[in-house]
């Protein structure tokens, strides 16, 4: 699944992604591969799965940079 990431702490380790799908996906650091950084806006794929508190992302790796989606849309 694809989505969008809505905010993500890095000292945290943690924030929610927008699933394309509609729902809200949890993703913590330990979901993203190593040497991943994923900031707000980012384009993502992931695998979903259910958590103990509800719907999180797995698996997640960095399709699109946020910035450069914003320059698109500028151009």
């Amino acid at each position: 699944m694809e989505g969008t990431v809505k905010w993500f702490n890095r000292q945290k380790g943690y924030g929610f992604i927008a699933g394309d799908d509609g729902n809200e996906y949890f993703v913590h650091h330990t979901s993203l591969a190593e040497g991943t950084f994923i900031r707000d806006n980012d384009k993502v794929s992931f695998d979903p799965d259910k958590g103990d508190r509800g719907p999180v992302a797995k698996n997640v790796k960095l399709l699109e940079k946020g910035s450069e989606r914003a320059e698109e849309k500028e151009d």
